[in-house]
């Protein structure tokens, strides 16, 4: 039976592969010629720029993503489980499998007894939470929160609740052309005390992190961040 590898990807187009990647990783990605990928065509533009010992034409490739239905996933590890393949695993950016639909593949493996081997590599998440300030030993990744704005503010002033209680920081993610709207509404909800972050590129040249207190971004004014993917932790 062959493995299940966990790919990371650098989480930008400029960001280089020294700058984000194990060298490593290329041995292990070398040993692969299946592929379960979020996004067929970023993948392929990946694996031309990492310098893999095949051609792209040789590789054979799967999408796995939020609109793939959940009795599909099992099939996917077909050549693994019937052909000993090793099967690689690989989000648009940065790590697989955290926020990111191929939990799915790697839930169905561990169900199979298949072995799961996670690769280094980036992650916004964890990297936006290192350079904020805010506390790293209690926190919670709470991914999108809901498109509704009076739903959303309701959660915003829930998470901003426990933030303050259990001084434990809070992470959300949004769709970088809704960063505006989402920033706003943490803005109007919550205590002018109430630390924020906002950490945009991650690695790439133009990165942004900038944590200062709701009242101060009212002041200053919200950053260049319209299309940009974000990170936002209150605390």
């Amino acid at each position: 039976m062959g493995k299940l590898y966990l790919i990371p990807t650098p989480m930008g187009e400029t960001a280089s592969w020294d700058a984000a990647l194990p060298a490593g990783n290329r041995a292990a990605i070398d040993s692969i010629e299946y592929f379960v990928v979020e996004n067929i065509r970023t993948a392929r533009r990946f694996l031309a720029r990492s310098g893999i010992g095949r051609t792209i034409d040789e590789l054979t490739f799967a999408e796995l993503n939020e609109h793939t239905p959940a009795e599909e996933v099992e099939a996917l590890l077909d050549p693994l489980t019937k052909e000993g393949k090793n099967i690689g695993v690989m989000s648009e950016a940065g790590l697989p499998c955290i926020a990111d639909p191929g939990a799915l593949l790697v839930a169905a493996a561990q169900r199979r007894g298949v072995e799961v081997v996670p690769l280094v590599g980036p992650n916004s998440i964890t990297l936006a939470l290192m350079a904020s300030g805010a506390n790293g030993q209690s926190f919670a990744f709470n991914g999108y929160l809901p498109v509704k704005p009076p739903d959303r503010v309701k959660a915003i002033r829930h998470f901003e609740r426990r933030a303050h209680a259990e001084n434990q920081s809070q992470i959300f993610i949004e769709a970088p052309y809704r960063n505006r709207k989402l920033f706003d509404d943490i803005l109007g909800a919550c205590d002018p005390r109430t630390m924020l972050c906002i950490a945009c590129d991650l690695l790439e040249p133009g990165q942004y992190i900038r944590s200062q207190s709701v009242a101060a971004w009212k002041k200053n004014g919200a950053p260049a961040f319209d299309k940009r993917p974000a990170i936002f932790i209150i605390f």
